[in-house]
């Protein structure tokens, strides 16, 4: 799993934001490395990673060119993906080791740090940015049926124009670990500090999933951020050299957040 750490090195002790990417996502998509400066400019070490199966490769980091990798993905490998992250940070086998870490997911990346949260106690800050609060939001219900019987499923990456396979492998995980993969469930059981962050333009995963999730956890702080989208006003690529105002208003937010 590549990975990248952007820091200021003036800044000693800094505290580790690790940063999980969505569906169809990839560590350097977009703005995504103008978070990280945000971050590095605001006293925070942010740490952003390519889950295991995302579709990426070492040579192609920025294009899906393993689909095969891609179709067997689930959300249990991405859990414990993410977990070999933060043993990763928190072990001191390549850097300070860290008695915690704050937690940034988006979309689908969201959902698996609300899982990871409630598990981990290592984790001392949660900050989701359009979380789904529910895995079955990634597709529509009517696929499954097919799915299941011919093994395998296609999802259309309206981007690139590629058909992202998926094997129902995915949908047998869900039967597997019907509570574990709760996201509903498992965010009544956060004890930390957790800020959900959602636009109200959202056309993928719509508001109603970030009151759901705040329904879910009402110790939550919820923000709403007026005509924000899906991605806060990015996209792929992102030639800008500032970051646009929605997702702006989003690090800044969230930064305030980690500093209480």
């Amino acid at each position: 799993m590549p990975a990248d750490l952007t820091f200021d090195d003036a800044v000693k002790n800094a505290p580790m934001v690790i940063f999980a990417h969505g569906f169809k996502g990839f560590k350097d998509w977009g703005s995504h490395n103008l978070v990280a400066s945000f971050f590095a400019e605001n006293g925070f070490r942010f740490l952003k990673f390519n889950f295991s199966h995302n579709g990426t490769t070492a040579d192609k980091p920025t294009d899906f060119a393993d689909l095969i990798s891609f179709a067997d993905n689930t959300f249990s490998i991405e859990l414990d993906d993410l977990k070999a992250v933060i043993d990763f940070v928190c072990g001191g086998s390549a850097m300070r080791s860290e008695p915690w870490v704050h937690l940034i997911g988006h979309s689908m990346g969201g959902a698996i740090s609300i899982i990871k949260t409630a598990e981990d106690r290592r984790i001392k800050k949660l900050v989701t940015m359009a979380s789904i609060s529910n895995f079955r939001h990634l597709w529509l219900p009517e696929m499954e049926t097919q799915w299941r019987l011919q093994g395998i499923t296609y999802m259309l990456n309206t981007r690139t124009g590629q058909k992202m396979p998926l094997k129902k492998t995915l949908l047998e995980d869900m039967d597997k670990n019907p509570a574990r993969l709760d996201v509903l469930a498992m965010a009544a059981q956060i004890n930390q500090p957790w800020l959900i962050v959602h636009g109200d333009a959202d056309p993928t995963a719509p508001v109603s999933c970030a009151y759901e999730l705040h329904a879910a956890q009402p110790n939550a702080e919820l923000v709403i951020i007026p005509g924000a989208d899906h991605t806060f006003g990015s996209s792929h690529p992102y030639l800008a050299d500032t970051l646009p105002p929605h997702l702006l208003e989003f690090c800044k937010a969230s930064v305030i957040f980690l500093n209480k």
